[in-house]
């Protein structure tokens, strides 16, 4: 079976997650949620009082680290760790900056690389991330570089952290994603960069709707659908 593969690369806030989600769903595809499997790392990684940055700590700990990913009927990706659910925990603002710190080294990379590529060889897949058309799936139909600018970015964030009952103030949120940014295009390990071959989607002026609808787009010129 020949599937179809859809990278989408981008910095954090940008709204990857949900917009990737949704034209998942549009198209009849799985949709792979990277963030939310680093995330998850990084959870088990504060649950164990380990620095995210000593990666011989963290590589000790990762045999212990039992991933899944599930379905529910709306086709929404939830993280379980060694049985548990953490779909929701994961989110919060402190595990954020334990998934980018976690996501620099080479070795948390290395253990996810396979199950990652795994996936999008069994079924058609859109996958975001930071180095899905980098590194993940450098062979991907479609690369799509999805971006908006930091303040637009911080004030989606600050409203969705309102409607999960845990509000931050607005220059704390941007300057948490200022930092990630830094972290992200920083870091040796896969750096986040636009793929050579990358559609770039700027959705800054745009609303969820005009958003799916030109990611929509360029997936649909770019396999003929």
């Amino acid at each position: 079976m020949h599937t179809i593969r859809v990278a989408i690369d981008g910095p954090s806030g940008a709204g990857k997650s949900t917009l990737a989600r949704a034209a998942a769903a549009a198209l009849g595809y799985l949709y792979v949620d990277t963030g939310a499997i680093y995330r998850t790392i990084g959870l088990y990684v504060r649950d164990q009082k380990i620095d995210p940055g000593e990666e011989t700590a963290v590589a000790e700990i990762l045999p212990e680290v039992r991933l899944e990913l599930r379905y529910d009927v709306s086709g929404g990706q939830r993280m379980l760790l060694n049985d548990r659910d953490v779909s929701e925990v994961i989110r919060l603002p402190e595990i954020s900056r334990y998934a980018s710190a976690v996501s620099a080294l080479p070795v948390v990379r290395a253990y996810l690389l396979e199950t990652q590529r795994g996936l999008a060889r069994k079924n058609h897949v859109i996958m975001d991330g930071r180095d899905i058309g980098t590194v993940v799936l450098p062979d991907a139909e479609v690369k799509i570089f999805l971006t908006a600018s930091a303040k637009v970015r911080a004030e989606r964030r600050c409203r969705e952290l309102i409607e999960r009952g845990t509000p931050q103030p607005f220059d704390e949120v941007l300057q948490e994603i200022e930092e990630r940014d830094f972290q992200d295009t920083h870091r040796e390990a896969a750096p986040l960069r636009r793929a050579e071959d990358a559609a770039l989607l700027d959705t800054s002026a745009l609303n969820f709707q005009q958003s799916l609808e030109a990611l929509l787009k360029i997936i649909r010129e770019r396999t003929d659908l």
